[in-house]
Order: structure tokens, then C-alpha cells, then sequence
């Protein structure tokens, strides 16, 4: 009896090594494992663009001391500013973001607004002539530049990631391995916002200062 058991353990072995090898190339074949890659790719690139946008948003409160120590700064230009890190940094800005397209939409809204009042004060330091004198500022802008640089980089490779993983998630026959598994497409950057985001707060030395 434990012969014939053991006769059919054994008989029985190479059919399941078979089974699994036919299962493996199956979800090989449907682009399972792709997706499975494609969408560690995309967590890994947007993990880059979060420690991007964390390091500039770290910036502001040094700016912003800075700034406030010149006498009659613009002060509307520097609330402007605290209000947009303020709410930049609200959102909870978590990997299942990018599976969200409104909350998406909204991180990407703030992160701009938080661009546009940094290129604001930039432009307003300019006509401080203590301000280009100060050191402290200077290396600040400096700093923020490579920071606005360094997002640049990140959501663009972000956006290629992503422009990957969709094409997989809509092709056939990959698109019935997504429905399956529940892959849907994820948000990207617009166009309208990367012309906008893509251009780092302008920094001049040279100009002339007016007030």
C-alpha cells in the first residue's frame, strides 16, 4: 500500500511541476509579471518626486525667515507663499496617490501654486539690493533652483513611468490581464501644468535693482 502511494507521489510530480510551469508562462505570456514591474517602477519614480517636492517645501521656512528680516518686503508676495506651502503640504501625499486621479489633481494643483508664489518672491527679492548682498538668501536661491531642477527631473522621469505602465494597461492583450487584476491607468502630469512647473524660479544676479 505505501509502495503504490509512493509509485503515485511520484507519478504524480512531474504533472504539477508541469502545471506550474504552464501557470508561469501564462501569466508571462498575459503580461502579469510586467505589470507587476511596471507598477514598482511608477511607485519607485513618484517616492522621488514626493522627496523632491518635500526638500523644496523644507526650503520655504528659511526663505521665508530670510525674507521677512528686510524691512517693507512686499508682504502680500511672502503670504503668498506661506499659504501655498501651507496647503501643498496638507495633502497627505501617500503611493496610492497616483491610483487617484482627483487627489492627484489636487497635489498637482497646490504643488504649482507653491511654483508660482516662489517665482513671485524671487522676482520681488530682486529690487532689495540687501537682499542680493545677502549671502544667506543667495545661497538660498541657489539651493532652490537645484531643488526646482531636481523636480524637473523627477516628474519627467515620473510621467515616462507612467506613460509605460497606461500603454501596457491599454494594450491587447494585456488590457484583459488588467481588468482581471484590477491594473487601471494612473494620473500624470498635465501639459499645461509641466510648462508651468518645468521652468525654475528665475534667478538673476545681474539685475538692475529698482525700488
Amino acid at each position: 500500500m505505501r509502495q503504490a502511494s509512493t509509485n503515485s507521489l511520484t507519478s504524480f510530480r512531474p504533472w504539477l511541476a508541469s502545471l506550474f510551469a504552464a501557470a508561469t508562462l501564462a501569466l508571462t505570456g498575459c503580461g502579469y509579471n510586467d505589470f507587476q514591474s511596471l507598477d514598482e517602477t511608477v511607485k519607485a519614480a513618484w517616492a522621488d518626486v514626493l522627496n523632491q517636492y518635500q526638500r523644496r517645501a523644507d526650503l520655504v521656512p528659511n526663505i521665508v525667515a530670510t525674507v521677512k528680516g528686510e524691512a517693507n518686503f512686499e508682504q502680500e508676495t511672502l503670504t503668498k507663499v506661506i499659504e501655498a506651502r501651507s496647503r501643498a503640504t496638507s495633502i497627505q501625499a501617500t503611493p496610492e496617490l497616483v491610483n487617484d486621479p482627483e487627489a492627484f489633481a489636487k497635489f498637482q494643483a497646490a504643488q504649482g501654486q507653491l511654483t508660482s508664489a516662489l517665482s513671485r518672491l524671487m522676482v520681488v527679492a530682486e529690487q532689495y539690493p540687501s537682499l542680493k548682498a545677502n549671502a544667506a538668501f543667495q545661497d538660498l536661491r541657489v539651493t532652490l533652483e537645484g531643488t526646482e531642477n531636481r523636480i524637473t527631473v523627477a516628474r519627467n522621469k515620473y510621467i515616462q513611468t507612467v506613460a509605460d505602465y497606461n500603454v501596457k494597461v491599454r494594450s491587447v492583450p494585456t488590457n484583459f490581464t488588467a481588468m482581471i487584476f484590477g491594473y487601471k491607468t494612473k494620473p500624470s502630469f498635465t501639459v499645461q501644468n509641466e510648462a508651468q512647473i518645468s521652468v525654475p524660479p528665475p534667478v538673476s544676479f545681474d539685475k538692475p535693482a529698482s525700488r
